[in-house]
């Protein structure tokens, strides 16, 4: 067997036992008026961000944490619930968003973030890849996970 197939089991093991753990403790998509958290590797050096922090990171004014470590971003696929707070909270539409990396792209300044196709996933590749962000509604986040802000519904309307 490969490294590479390895790796790819191991990851969908990960993945699948957290939508296994999420559907047990009733979290995950679909969660009416859940708190999104704003997620972070554990090697990123910020506790906390602010809104402002966290829009230039998302429109990629800022593409590297304060101690040099290169940003990943990591966003959701589907419109959803906990899309749509988190932009919100931005005050930015995803469209809006979506424009301004395209831009970015035309002009050779990056890519957009890599949009995943569940909270359990984005969890997962935050968790394992170093300078990492996204957000979750997930209640149950590891411990080995950095939570740097919470967003209450009612702070993103």
């Amino acid at each position: 067997m490969s490294v590479c197939y390895l790796l790819d089991a191991l990851f969908l093991r990960r993945v699948a036992l957290l939508g296994i753990l999420g559907l047990a403790m009733g979290i995950g998509g679909g969660q009416a008026n859940a708190q999104v958290l704003v997620i972070a590797h554990a090697s990123v050096p910020a506790d906390t961000i602010t809104q402002t922090e966290l829009l230039d990171l998302y429109t990629g004014e800022v593409r590297f944490w304060h101690n040099g470590e290169h940003v990943i971003i990591y966003d959701l696929q589907s419109q959803g619930e906990t899309r749509d707070s988190f932009y919100t909270f931005l005050g930015k539409t995803s469209s809006r968003i979506k424009s301004i990396w395209l831009r970015r792209k035309l002009s050779g300044e990056g890519d957009p973030p890599e949009r995943l196709a569940s909270e359990e996933e984005l969890l997962v590749r935050v968790q394992s890849t170093p300078g990492a962000i996204g957000f979750v509604a997930l209640a149950g986040v590891p411990p080995d996970v950095k939570v740097l802000t919470r967003i209450s519904p009612n702070l993103a309307q």
